[in-house]
């Protein structure tokens, strides 16, 4: 097959979870098809919508130039180029991993000339215009308040109220609910294009049912896939006798990086924090001063390559955090975490709650609350072993603990590509799959 990939940023110029689990599907696609993948780079010293092409392990790598526009969505300039890419590779089937930053007149191109689409949901950006129904608000108060549903006057007075003059006639609001109104009316009308949506958690296929109206039929529960070569049990390679917990992920106020530092500086007894993470400016300075502020054990240990997370993270750590505000997905690190057989302390909200079961493979605290965290993670110090046995338990939804392998998740989307294209008029055998 020709198997274009969308993706707003992919490995190494991106390294969060949707980029890297593209990179994963598409290094295993490539072995056996023809593999494309359009994504984009932020040069401010190239014109913006400049299409530049790489090659990368047998792939096609078809990078756009957006440095400017974060809060965009449909540009003319980037459908044409794409129209053109399309025409010059003619792929067999596209799948979609996130549209942000790129143009959602993407889906219009593909549905004018018949490629089939596979959409994989990594967050709600389709419903919220921010993605991650976190507000932005713009007071000085309400700090990364969590949003309960999107409403057109609501999204322009919080996540948009940073964009208003600050002259209080009305204008501005109405002029930002207009705008909004109008995206979700474009990102409605292009969700009636796509042919299959892709939900790595039940939360979130819930999620796109109930509140975007998304029908039952067209949205499959798929969990991720991971190279499980280089995620296998390893033994503690510490150097010390101290309870170590781990954090890894990117360091954005969406992940509660902040939350769990709050929560550390609550235990008693020896314990170390290690956060591994690109560093993201004046973000994780921030985050460094208020470590520094509190404990001299928690050590910021930068990024890490995937392929040797095992030795680089897992070996260093007796248990992961995943402290994150917003209602996360399906993170690889959980995944990742447990095919390692580490236990992992997550919260009881979202998509995360489906993977670690409460004393059973590792520990659940209420969603934000670092009085309940640090109370958690006092349980892990105080009870090692008991955690040690937790981690062993691995992953819920397999009889040996193990995450689902890359090559067998790739069949699984083998399956799917094969019955879009060979389906009448490109329309996927929605009965198959209810």
């Amino acid at each position: 097959m020709k198997i274009l990939k969308i993706i707003h940023g992919y490995p190494p110029l991106y390294n969060a979870g949707s980029e890297v689990y593209s990179q994963s599907i598409c290094n295993e696609l490539s072995r056996s098809h023809d593999v494309t993948v359009l994504t984009r780079e932020e040069n401010e010293y190239l014109p913006m919508f400049n299409f530049r092409n790489d090659t990368t392990d047998g792939k096609r790598l078809t990078y756009i130039n957006m440095a400017l526009g974060k809060d965009g969505y449909n540009h003319p300039l980037v459908n044409a180029r794409f129209r053109e890419l399309v025409k010059e590779i003619k792929p067999d089937i596209a799948h979609i991993g996130h549209l942000n930053h790129l143009s959602i007149g993407i889906i219009d191109i593909l549905h004018e000339l018949k490629i089939p689409m596979v959409y994989t949901l990594h967050d709600f950006w389709l419903m919220c215009p921010r993605g991650q129904f976190l507000q932005r608000n713009f007071d000085g108060l309400k700090h990364f308040e969590l949003c309960q549903g999107q409403e057109d006057a609501k999204c322009a007075s919080t996540c948009y109220k940073m964009y208003h003059s600050g002259f209080d006639h009305g204008h501005d609001q109405q002029a930002w609910t207009n705008w909004i109104h109008t995206r979700m009316y474009a990102i409605r009308t292009i969700c009636e294009k796509i042919d299959l949506f892709i939900a790595p958690s039940q939360y979130l296929r819930d999620r796109f049912i109930r509140d975007f109206t998304i029908p039952a039929n067209k949205i499959q529960y798929l969990d991720y896939g991971f190279p499980t070569e280089y995620l296998t049990p390893v033994l503690p390679n510490k150097g010390h006798t101290d309870y170590t917990f781990g954090y890894i992920g990117t360091h954005i106020p969406a992940k509660g990086v902040n939350l769990l530092i709050e929560a550390f500086a609550k235990l008693t007894g020896n314990a170390r924090l290690m956060i591994w993470g690109r560093d993201a400016g004046q973000g994780s300075m921030a985050l460094r001063k208020r470590a520094a502020d509190i404990s001299t054990r928690i050590e910021f240990r930068g990024e890490y390559i995937n392929k040797n997370l095992a030795d680089t993270v897992f070996s260093q750590v007796d248990c992961i955090v995943v402290p994150s505000i917003w209602g996360e997905n399906s993170p690889l690190v959980i995944h990742e975490a447990q095919a390692c057989r580490v236990p992992v302390i997550t919260s009881n909200f979202g998509g995360v709650a489906e993977y670690v079961e409460h004393q059973v493979n590792g520990l659940l605290f209420r969603h934000r609350d670092s009085n309940d965290l640090a109370a958690m993670m006092q349980l892990a110090m105080d009870n090692p072993g008991f955690l040690e046995l937790l981690g062993q338990k691995g992953y819920l939804y397999s009889e040996d603990g193990n995450v689902p392998d890359i090559k067998d998740h790739c069949t699984e989307l083998e399956k799917i590509y094969t019955n879009l294209i060979l389906s009448e008029n490109g329309k996927y055998a929605l009965a198959n799959h209810a």
